[in-house]
């Protein structure tokens, strides 16, 4: 189940996105100040093109979903992301159930709620469970670029799923 983020989760999101399993497969793998997250949340807020929601598993919040770049009128379309507390989810012996039901709870909002056509992400090359993952729910790789980010090297595959080629339940 998903829910729009709130300022009450504003300590957890930071602290889920801090964990090192999380920063090791984004784009900046730097541990994020709270200066940092506050005027991320702050620009979020104000942003109309951008959503965050909070996932919860069993009744526990436990992941976020961003989306953002939505463009809601002509083809619609939309770039997606999120994470999980994976150390919580772990203990609870929780994390593939917790996983799929985000991925799945966020398409389904991508398509059902936002009514998007298209819904983009990017993954990073070295992140191969995600990848296998990201094709079970029928997403389409794009040839991978480059990037310099915290000081290394990655390469970012983009990602896209077409509203037509979803996966039915």
């Amino acid at each position: 189940m998903l829910r729009e983020a709130t300022g009450d989760d504003v300590n957890l999101m930071l602290s889920w996105r801090n964990q090192e399993i999380n920063r090791q497969v984004s784009k900046n793998s730097h541990v994020i100040t709270a200066e940092e997250h506050s005027r991320w949340w702050r620009n979020v807020r104000a942003d109309p093109t951008r959503r965050v929601l909070i996932h919860l598993h069993d009744g526990l919040p436990c992941g976020v979903v961003t989306f953002s770049d939505l463009r809601l009128h002509g083809p619609r379309t939309g770039s997606w992301g999120f994470y999980l507390d994976a150390d919580g989810l772990a203990e609870r012996g929780a994390t593939l159930p917790a996983w799929l039901a985000v991925m799945r709870a966020a398409v389904d909002h991508a398509f059902d709620v936002l009514e998007l056509d298209r819904l983009d992400g990017e993954v990073l090359a070295h992140n191969t469970v995600v990848r296998q993952m990201n094709r079970r729910f029928r997403f389409v790789e794009g040839p991978g670029r480059r990037e310099i980010h915290d000081g290394r090297e990655i390469t970012v595959i983009p990602i896209f799923l077409n509203r037509a080629d979803r996966r039915a339940r």
